[in-house]
């Protein structure tokens, strides 16, 4: 099994679209059957070094993850995405 987690920084301005996004990105659990969990979760304890939101999924396999990133549905919220994001970064592990 893979997880899947990615952290956001919002431009400033930009909390309610960042709470858009994450309704957005949390409507695909039910519309992309490759997700097998999926949390997002916004920053309650902002500081210098730390980043908006995060999103933890999990899935079956790297292609089963790799069908998720390029499905139209998460296309669409991720360029919703990096219209008010100013950085990202993730990671993808193995879980057992």
């Amino acid at each position: 099994m893979i997880r899947h987690v990615v952290m956001w920084k919002f431009k400033e301005g930009e909390h309610d679209n960042m709470l858009l996004f994450r309704e957005r990105l949390l409507a695909l659990k039910g519309k992309i059957p490759e997700i097998l969990s999926m949390e997002v979760g916004v920053n309650v304890n902002p500081s210098d070094r730390s980043y908006d939101a995060v999103l933890v999924a999990d899935f079956d396999s790297l292609e089963a993850l790799n069908a998720y990133s390029t499905n139209p549905l998460h296309v669409e919220v991720a360029e919703f995405c990096k219209s008010i994001r100013t950085g990202s970064v993730s990671v993808d592990y193995e879980i057992s």
